[in-house]
């Protein structure tokens, strides 16, 4: 049966942000200098890797898809915000909504899962360095990646049915920036209750189980590192983990915050606030933190720009 049998309503209006038109040029300015900074620092990432033949280690590899997800991830919603805080109309088609909730979702949950197979990679990079290239071969990091993309697509495709097969009669207002499933949820003319169980454990569950396997992988690490005699040998196994941890918690904090709590009308607006965060702001920053806490990268950054200058001034 198609989706025109369960629902009478053709779009939805994004309500967005504010209503404030001064409000709106401003923050129409800060989220897109935000989303550029976003596709060229990880763009850039991307580049780098690639090119670098030292960068191409499981730890890179890890890096390289974590920034072609930030790059999607932050593209599924904030194009669309942008150019609803300079409309007049903030709609969206049923189907365009239900897209835009799959993709959010399956990209969300990849990078989650993906985030977990980067703090296995850290803990045998120190825990076993001299197996640490048979144990991270390139079948290993393929599957670990395959995975926490196949994993992320099944747990959207969960959701997303469940909130298709709604029935939506009216009202249509989304009271949020962008198609998110609890928001849609309270437009729904049938009991959610399901849906928002389903919500809050198996997405809550996910969140949580990822989040204390990637904690156990550095109580692990940490336990390695006291190990260590020499400081500049904690210095620099500590710099590998660090920018890694401060994604981990910016990421997870706001996901668990967002759908572990029962939908209510303040949490909703809670919600809104923390979902800025962590579509335009987190994917923003992750490069500046990889590549600031990072020795190599700054190295080939370094080894490029100079390459640069070099066949500049032999053009000239």
């Amino acid at each position: 049966m198609g989706l025109e049998n369960y629902t009478s309503i053709t779009n939805f209006v994004l309500l967005g942000l504010t209503d404030l038109a001064q409000l709106q040029v401003i923050l129409f300015v800060f989220f897109l200098i935000f989303y550029i900074i976003n596709l060229i620092g990880n763009f850039s990432i991307m580049v780098l890797i690639i090119k670098d033949t030292s960068l191409q280690t499981p730890m890179y590899f890890f890096l390289w898809n974590l920034s072609f997800l930030d790059i999607c991830y932050s593209s599924v919603t904030v194009p669309k915000m942008l150019s609803d805080l300079m409309a007049m109309e903030k709609t969206i088609t049923f189907a365009g909504c239900i897209l835009q909730m799959h993709f959010f979702h399956f990209l969300g949950s990849t990078e989650v899962m993906l985030l977990t197979a980067m703090s296995y990679d850290r803990y045998v990079a120190i825990g076993n360095p001299l197996r640490y290239s048979n144990i991270m071969n390139n079948r290993v990091c393929q599957n670990l990646a395959a995975g926490s993309w196949m994993t992320g697509y099944f747990h959207s495709l969960l959701h997303t049915v469940m909130t298709a097969k709604l029935p939506f009669c009216g009202p249509n207002l989304v009271k949020h920036f962008f198609c998110d499933i609890k928001p849609v949820l309270k437009l729904a003319c049938a009991d959610t209750s399901l849906n928002l169980k389903l919500l809050t454990r198996v997405t809550g569950t996910l969140a949580t189980t990822t989040l204390l396997l990637t904690l156990l992988s550095y109580l692990f690490i940490s336990k390695y590192l006291l190990k260590i005699r020499t400081a500049e040998g904690r210095k620099r196994a500590f710099s590998t983990c660090s920018a890694h941890l401060t994604v981990v918690f910016l990421l997870y904090g706001t996901a668990i915050f967002t759908y572990s709590r029962p939908s209510t009308q303040d949490s909703l607006d809670e919600d809104r606030a923390a979902a800025v965060l962590f579509t335009v702001i987190t994917p923003a920053l992750n490069p500046i933190i990889y590549t600031l806490r990072n020795k190599d990268m700054k190295k080939s950054m370094k080894k490029v720009v100079k390459d640069f200058q070099i066949r500049l001034i032999g053009k000239k």
